[in-house]
Formats: C-alpha cells, sequence, structure tokens
C-alpha cells in the first residue's frame, strides 16, 4: 500500500477529462475522522472478493494505479507526511482523487466556532485543527467520485439518533442530495454497520474500472446505494424466508424458523447480507442466530427501535398471513408425505411391475439382427 505523498498535478481541464475516465493512476484520499467506530476501515480488510490489498498492488487487470492513503497507513507518527495529499487536494494540485468519507457528519455551526466535533490534522499556518467539516467543504467539490462507507457516513447512523448534540448527518445531507462530483457522479452511499467488506470492495472496484474508461457508472437507487446490491430485501435471501410464508415463527432465538416475531426487520429491510454471508460466504445476522435491526436503512436506528421487540405492523402482518401460512403448510406437508414415498415397482418379486415392455426390446434385437 502506497505511502507516496508526492502530489499529482490535475488535467488542465477537470470537469471534461475527469468525466470521461480513461485515467492510468488515481489518488484515494480516505477520512475515517467523522463521528464513528473507525468499523469500516476494519470491516474492508476483511474483503476477498476483492481484497483491498490487490487492488492497491496492482492484482487486478485494467484498473489503474490506485495510491491509497489511509491514516493507518500514515508512514510517520506525526502524521504530517500523512496529510501532504490532503493539503494537496485542497489546494487543487491532486487529481483525480476519490475521497471515501467515514463516519456521520457533526453540524459545526450549532456552535459558531466555539470549538468542534471532530477534527483532522491542523493548520499549516495557524496551527488549529482542520475539522472534518472543512475537510468536506475543500474536497469533495474538487474530488472525481465521493464514496460515503457505512451508514454512518451515509444516513447519520448511531450519532445522529434522536437526542444526539451533534446534529449529526450523513454526507448527502451535508452536501445535498443532488451533489455531483469532478466526475459527474452523485454520492455513491454504501450503508452497513459496519459496511459489508466485499459490497465496498466490489463498488470501489466497478468505480475503478469506471475511472479506468472501460466500465459505465455503477447504478444507484433513489438513496444512492449500489442497485446490484441493495434492490432486495433481507427476507428476500433468508434461509428463513419459507417459515414466514408459512406462517411459522421463532419463539425465542435458539429457534431455525423465521425471527419476525422476535424483532427481525428482515422482510422490509434493503440488504444483500444473508444472501452473500459476511466473510468468505459465512455468516450474516439471521444466518447465525441473530435478527435484523435495519442497519443498512436511512431510519436506522430509530425506526428500529427497540430492537428485540417485534416490528411495527409485524403483528399486523403475521396474524393475515396465518391461515394462509397454515393451509399452505398443511398442503405442502401432504405433498411432502407423498413425495416421500418410493415407487411402487421397487420390490424383490418375481413379477415385473415397472411397466416394461418387452416388444421394445425385441424389435430392437430385429432391427440389429437385419443389418
Amino acid at each position: 500500500m502506497t505511502t507516496d505523498s508526492a502530489p499529482r498535478t490535475s488535467p488542465e481541464e477537470p470537469g471534461r477529462a475527469e468525466q470521461r475516465g480513461g485515467f492510468d493512476e488515481i489518488d484515494i484520499l480516505w477520512i475515517s475522522e467523522g463521528m464513528s467506530c473507525d468499523g469500516d476501515t476494519v470491516a474492508v480488510t476483511a474483503s476477498g472478493q476483492p481484497a483491498i490489498e490487490d487492488v492497491v498492488l496492482g492484482l487486478i487487470p485494467g484498473l489503474p494505479k490506485v495510491n491509497l492513503h489511509n491514516k493507518v497507513l500514515s508512514p510517520s507518527p506525526g502524521g504530517e507526511d500523512y496529510l501532504r495529499p490532503f493539503h494537496a487536494a485542497a489546494r487543487g494540485e491532486l487529481g483525480p482523487f476519490v475521497l471515501v468519507i467515514e463516519g456521520s457528519i457533526p453540524n459545526q455551526n450549532i456552535i459558531d466556532g466555539d470549538g468542534y466535533w471532530t477534527s483532522l490534522g491542523n493548520d499549516p499556518e495557524t496551527g488549529q485543527p482542520l475539522t472534518l467539516n472543512w475537510w468536506i467543504d475543500q474536497l469533495a467539490p474538487r474530488a472525481w467520485a465521493v464514496v460515503a462507507a457505512g451508514t454512518c457516513a451515509t444516513y447519520g447512523g448511531i450519532h445522529a439518533m434522536a437526542g444526539n448534540p451533534t446534529g449529526c448527518m450523513g454526507l448527502a445531507d451535508y452536501l445535498g442530495w443532488e451533489f455531483t462530483s469532478q466526475g459527474g457522479l452523485p454520492i455513491i452511499n454504501i450503508p452497513g454497520c459496519p459496511v459489508q467488506p466485499e459490497n465496498f470492495m466490489e463498488t470501489l472496484t466497478w468505480l475503478l474500472y469506471h475511472a479506468a474508461g472501460s466500465a459505465p457508472p455503477p447504478p444507484l437507487d433513489e438513496k444512492l446505494r449500489p442497485q446490484w446490491l441493495f434492490g432486495k430485501t433481507v427476507h428476500e435471501g433468508c434461509d428463513r424466508a419459507a417459515y414466514y410464508e408459512q406462517a411459522d415463527y421463532a419463539k425465542d432465538y435458539n429457534s431455525p424458523k423465521c425471527q419476525v416475531k422476535v424483532g427481525c426487520w428482515g422482510p422490509v429491510v434493503n440488504c444483500n447480507v444473508p444472501k452473500r454471508g459476511w466473510m468468505s460466504g459465512v455468516g450474516g445476522c439471521p444466518n447465525v442466530g441473530g435478527i435484523c435491526i435495519g442497519c443498512t436503512m436511512p431510519g436506522f436506528p430509530d425506526m428500529f427501535m427497540p430492537f428485540m421487540d417485534e416490528p411495527t405492523g409485524g403483528s399486523l402482518s403475521t396474524v393475515l398471513n396465518k391461515p394462509y401460512g397454515a393451509v399452505i403448510r398443511r398442503l405442502r406437508g401432504i405433498t411432502n408425505a407423498v413425495a416421500n414415498r418410493e415407487p411402487k415397482w421397487h420390490h424383490n418379486r418375481p413379477v415385473l411391475t415397472s411397466g416394461y415392455n418387452p416388444r421394445w426390446r425385441t424389435h430392437h434385437r430385429t432391427t440389429r439382427v437385419g443389418r
């Protein structure tokens, strides 16, 4: 992973040139100083399809050379060498680059200059801390693409829940949902608490292929999420979904049946984790006995609390589903019993009852003799 901090000069006409893509080299400026636990950075290191190391080391054909700048890669304890490409980008001297924001964005206006919520480095001239908001204001308008990693960055997450004192919000709330980058792209939201590793790396790889000029922009839904990842609900990919259809619900967390009545929001949450798993195809909340608490959704966490209670509206849907499910379960039980029988001609008696017609064997022999 590169620690090269030498700035590269932007194209003379960044607007048109950067929208076309076709880059041989690109920087990724990853800021995790938003209000978060850095869980998304940790999660991404678990990706295997592709691995972040493979992208940075140039092992994936067709991608531009990638220079990743994340604080865990700082070449010096003080971090000033690490910050050089960030300052260069803020001055318009680095390009093209992808800006990745991790963590929710606090409202700096509510404290009116009296301190700050979170910062990254200091102003070289004044020595005063540079707030996350200052960095976003400087870098987002100059970025070829802007990516929000994790639910905190996409929709505010835990830090933006009711009663918080920071006025936190998602990146699209801060920049505006109509924001467009230098590459002509909207903000790309990849939610998850933390983000599912392959979901992030797959989207980033698509974006890098687009930067190389060999792929279209990644398709996004109305909440700026990658459509192919968040177009289905947890329920549609869950191994427990058939139990819901049959109105066969778990009463505790030790049951393999549908967990709607013990707090699972899977039927209405856009997330592919049960289908994809968490690491190497293994894990995912309902897959390992956990309930879906809606962590990829814009309304998380307030909309889905208290987590262990039956979801709002769940009682009505399960009541309506109960008579239908009972009938379906009974009919399938009958068919299952029939399908579990062997054919009647499987026996050891001296009479063949399989329906075999010896006429066909005689005809076959006659034909061969005639030849």
